[in-house]
């Protein structure tokens, strides 16, 4: 029962970061898990340099305490530090049981989960939903092993972003498929911005609207001994809040596949994206390695081609980057 509880936990929490048991007695467990990403980078951008890129700098605190043999409450708080500034991401707290785990506050959304991308930075106009977390969630996990479905929505109060997505999902065999669904509303919303005075009274400009998107993807997995096999479709829409004119309608297509040798894991993939309202498309393809150091360091490289086309301004064709992570 407890081990059940917890996989729910840490489903809920998002992480996959194995962790430090800080504490593990009377019911109480309590766990602390990082991450920090550094990385050798020069996009796809035009006129940019190689640089040192700090990918990844992530700090959470979770913890789950039995109330009975049936049900636990659970509770996480996570800092991400990528810049000078550390920003509380995630700060909710919830229920676990066998039904699957409820969670409340500001967490990630189920559609931060989807994708089936096996790159690092090189994979383009893969399938994106733009804002995937939310500081007003309610989110429900629920996970058999065979069976799995999620739900998550985003309070939006005073005109702000409200955003409903969710999960439906099969595995048997090696074989995992399942679906997201991604409903928003006035996604980048800023209201009224004021921006100074004339005469002693403040001077007020609109702001932005904000988007409304809609989208889906389907996507499916196959891992058979060391080799993992992966596909999606997706479909996106964005409008613009006022006026509902369509900004971008794309499909997006990707197939990619690695191949795991000891510790080391190779892998390929294409993405095909078509903006239906531009009448514009793109392919990109990306190859990486992966060197796993320890269970817990991967070093990696990787390399991408995109097309230049009217989807991104100024790009080059070619990019690359080599990284190093360190996750506790």
């Amino acid at each position: 029962m407890k081990k059940t509880l917890l996989a729910l936990a840490v489903v809920a929490a998002g992480s996959a970061n194995a962790g430090i048991n800080l504490y593990d007695a009377n019911g109480v467990k309590v766990d602390l898990s990082g991450t920090v990403e550094v990385q050798l980078y020069d996009g796809y951008a035009k006129n940019e340099d190689t640089t040192i890129r700090l990918d990844d700098g992530d700090l959470s605190l979770n913890a789950s305490v039995a109330v009975s043999d049936s049900l636990s409450v659970v509770s996480g708080t996570a800092f991400k530090y990528e810049s000078k500034e550390v920003k509380n991401d995630e700060l909710w707290l919830g229920f676990a049981s066998d039904f699957g785990t409820l969670t409340f506050g500001r967490q990630l959304l189920v559609s931060d989960d989807s994708g089936i991308g096996k790159d690092y930075e090189m994979g383009l106009e893969q399938i994106s939903f733009a804002q995937t977390e939310g500081d007003r969630a309610i989110k429900y996990v629920y996970d058999n092993g065979t069976f799995y479905a999620a739900a998550s929505h985003n309070l939006g109060s005073d005109n702000k972003t409200e955003i409903t997505d969710g999960r439906l999902g099969f595995r048997t065999a090696g074989l995992d498929v399942r679906v997201y669904g991604y409903d928003a509303e006035r996604v980048g919303y800023k209201g009224l911005e004021n921006f100074g005075e004339v005469d002693g009274k403040p001077v007020v400009k609109p702001g932005k609207a904000g988007d409304d998107i809609r989208g889906y993807n389907l996507e499916a997995e196959y891992a058979f001994g060391a080799v993992n096999l992966a596909a999606s479709f997706g479909q996106i829409e964005y409008k613009n809040s006022d006026t509902k004119k369509v900004q971008k309608d794309l499909d997006l297509y990707e197939v990619n596949g690695s191949y795991t040798l000891d510790k080391t894991t190779f892998a390929l993939g294409y993405v095909h994206a078509k903006d239906r309202h531009a009448d514009v498309s793109h392919d990109n393809v990306y190859a990486n390695v992966t060197q796993k150091l320890h269970s817990n360091v991967k070093a990696y490289a990787e390399v991408g081609y995109a097309d230049n086309d009217k989807i991104f301004n100024e790009v080059e064709e070619f990019g690359y980057v080599a990284g190093l992570e360190v996750k506790f």
